[in-house]
């Protein structure tokens, strides 16, 4: 069977709890980052200079990073749905004083406590 992409109550509801998350990340609000990603040893967040394995490290990573810097500009967003229970978001980003375009991805996924992350990814490349 071939997942349904992008219904749009599913759709709708990804849309708004990724704004949750990016509000929770640009004002530092760990207990809401960390209640958004799944609470696993199998959760995992490669980072820019960090590799994070299991909902722990993603967590401890989060207690003690430094909250300055983190506001950004979101310049291209992707949300993608596979049926009711999966999607995938993507961004490009930008930094104030940073000349390199950020990016992240993540893998979202319905369980009974609602949405989580289960894998994310985020790294910087060159400005071309």
């Amino acid at each position: 069977m071939i997942a349904q992409v992008n219904l749009p109550d599913v759709l709708a509801e990804l849309e708004a709890i990724f704004d949750r998350y990016e509000c929770a990340l640009v004002n530092n609000d760990v207990d809401r980052l960390n209640a958004l990603f799944w609470r696993s040893t199998i959760t995992l967040r490669y980072g820019v200079g960090e590799n994070l394995y299991g909902f722990d490290a993603i967590a401890d990573f989060r207690a003690r990073r430094r909250p300055q810097g983190l506001e950004r500009t979101i310049r291209r967003r992707l949300v993608t749905t596979f049926g009711r229970d999966v999607a995938v978001t993507n961004i490009e980003f930008e930094r104030d004083g940073v000349d390199r375009i950020g990016r992240q991805s993540q893998t979202w996924v319905r369980f009974p406590e609602g949405w989580r992350i289960v894998a994310a990814h985020v790294s910087w490349m060159d400005t071309p």
